[in-house]
C-alpha cells in the first residue's frame, strides 16, 4: 500500500511541476483567454488538474481517509471537487479560479507532497 501511495504522490508532484513549467508565462488569468496559445495552456493545465484530483481521491480511498486529514494546509476536498467540475462541467471552467489554484494551491501542494513522501519513505 505504501508503495502505491508513494507512486501516486510522485505522479502528483510531477504533474505540479509540469503545470508550473507550462504556465511560467501566464501572469494573469486573462493570459489564458486572450490567445489560442493561452487556451491551449489552460486545456493542458485542466488535464493535469484532473489527474491530480483523481490521484488525491485514490490516495484518500486507499488510506481510508486517514492520511490527507493530517495535512489541512492543502484544500484536498477543493482539489477533488475541482477535478469533478472540470470533468463534468467543462464548459463552466473559470480561468480565474484555475489561475488562483496555480498561484495559491500548487506551490503549497508541492511542499506538502514532499513532506508526506519523506515521512512515508522513512516508514517503508
Amino acid at each position: 500500500m505504501t508503495l502505491r501511495i508513494l507512486d501516486l504522490l510522485t505522479q502528483i508532484e510531477e504533474s505540479c511541476c509540469i503545470i508550473q513549467q507550462r504556465t511560467s508565462g501566464i501572469n494573469t488569468y486573462q493570459d489564458f483567454l486572450l490567445s489560442p496559445d493561452g487556451m491551449f495552456i489552460l486545456d493542458g493545465v485542466c488535464m493535469k488538474l484532473i489527474f491530480i484530483g483523481e490521484s488525491v481521491k485514490n490516495i484518500d480511498k486507499i488510506t481510508n481517509h486517514t492520511l490527507l486529514i493530517n495535512y489541512p494546509e492543502v484544500p484536498w476536498k477543493d482539489l477533488m471537487g475541482l477535478r469533478d467540475i472540470i470533468v463534468h462541467q467543462y464548459h463552466r471552467i473559470d480561468a480565474e479560479a484555475i489561475f488562483d489554484t496555480l498561484q495559491n494551491d500548487i506551490p503549497n501542494l508541492l511542499a506538502t507532497i514532499s513532506e508526506i513522501k519523506l515521512i512515508l519513505s522513512s516508514q517503508y
